[in-house]
């Protein structure tokens, strides 16, 4: 809770800290059932948004358990995920950015340099970088 000027307290989780996504660039295809149906291509690629959690809430820490100097650290298993989330076959997965507004970023750099011993670094840039190399898109 924080004290505002006026006096009163706001509630921190309500404060707007603007909204952040994960993209990645996935490329799925279609295995039709029936013999008597066929496509073609077979193969298609599209872009996933997966809307990154607040920072400090509970999955605010996907960058570090899923990605490595900008790149997907655990290919394969993300593609399970992926594959999950979307109910189709998928043949790659490749992280691309954060696309983050900039209070999020903000609130994301201050999370991290709160608790810097999460990510055995000594600085908010050196965290960013290890994880997100320089994949971040501010809008």
């Amino acid at each position: 809770m924080r004290l505002l000027p006026d006096g009163g307290t706001d509630d921190e989780s309500t404060t707007d800290v603007g909204t952040a996504s994960y993209v990645f660039r996935v490329r799925f295809r279609l295995e039709p059932g029936p013999p008597e149906v066929s496509v073609e291509p077979q193969e298609f690629e599209t872009v996933l948004y997966r809307e990154a959690d607040r920072p400090g809430s509970e999955g605010w820490l996907f960058f570090r358990d899923n990605l490595w100097r900008g790149d997907l650290g655990d290919e394969s298993h993300f593609r399970e995920l992926t594959e999950e989330a979307l109910d189709v076959p998928v043949t790659d997965v490749s992280f691309r950015e954060l696309q983050a507004e900039e209070a999020y970023l903000d609130e994301l750099k201050a999370t991290i340099a709160d608790d810097l011993d999460l990510f055995n670094a000594d600085g908010v840039s050196e965290v960013l970088s290890k994880y997100l190399g320089s994949s971040i898109r501010v809008e």
